[in-house]
């Protein structure tokens, strides 16, 4: 694989600093080089994508919500994707429903009533510091983002299997906001894909674990 570029985008309200702890080491192992945007958003995400594109198609992928923009893009240029990297996608298609989507909104509406510590209350351990490091970066902007994301349609299981590129997919066996069912359909309708499982409590004391799980699922995809 070279030291060909994997652009790799952040979940909901998250950064490019968690995508880095994820991705960084496992990527370089592998001989990839991990190009984390500071894009914020759906829109800025897509807009991330298409300036990194040169001409040579590109490993693209992210977490959560950044999974699903990058498939997304795939399935509108697929001539410029050589493959995926995706981490606990949350919903295929529409939103309505879906966990993650519930939990954006009802954050958003808190933050807006009460502000940021009040929308983090009772949410502890590595996830809470996570959030409160995060967060705050988005300033006035973060009730409008997590809005945008909860609104925000995947591809539909159609469009994944119309992607043909090798595609790894990762997700947490104890993660009910990204519930393990979503990522076994993904991976059932994309026609080169594999699946690799981690939890929750792994990636708490091990943020490289999501990674590994990613790329392994991608180099099996590949085989």
């Amino acid at each position: 694989m070279g030291s060909s570029p994997a652009v790799l985008l952040p979940g909901t309200a998250s950064d490019e600093v968690f995508v880095a702890s994820v991705f960084a080491g496992p990527l370089a192992e592998a001989g990839l080089t991990l190009v984390a945007p500071a894009s914020r958003g759906v829109r800025a995400h897509i807009a991330a994508l298409d300036t990194a594109w040169n001409g040579t198609p590109l490993v693209v992928g992210g977490v959560s919500l950044g999974a699903h923009v990058a498939a997304a893009w795939a399935v509108r240029h697929p001539e410029r994707c050589a493959g995926l990297l995706l981490a606990l996608p949350a919903w295929h298609g529409a939103a309505i429903g879906a966990p993650a989507s519930l939990a954006a909104s009802a954050s958003a509406s808190v933050v807006e009533e009460s502000g940021v510590e009040a929308a983090l209350d009772g949410v502890d351990g590595w996830l809470g510091a996570e959030l409160r490091r995060a967060w705050p970066r988005y300033g006035t902007r973060l009730a409008e983002v997590l809005r945008e994301a909860a609104g925000s349609s995947a591809p539909t299981l159609a469009e994944l299997r119309g992607l043909p590129v090798p595609t790894g997919v990762a997700a947490c066996t104890d993660d009910p906001v990204h519930p393990l069912e979503v990522a076994r359909e993904w991976v059932g309708a994309l026609p080169r894909a594999a699946l690799r499982t981690t939890t929750l409590a792994a990636l708490g004391a091990d943020r490289e674990s999501l990674g590994r799980a990613a790329l392994t699922a991608y180099l099996d995809a590949s085989g």
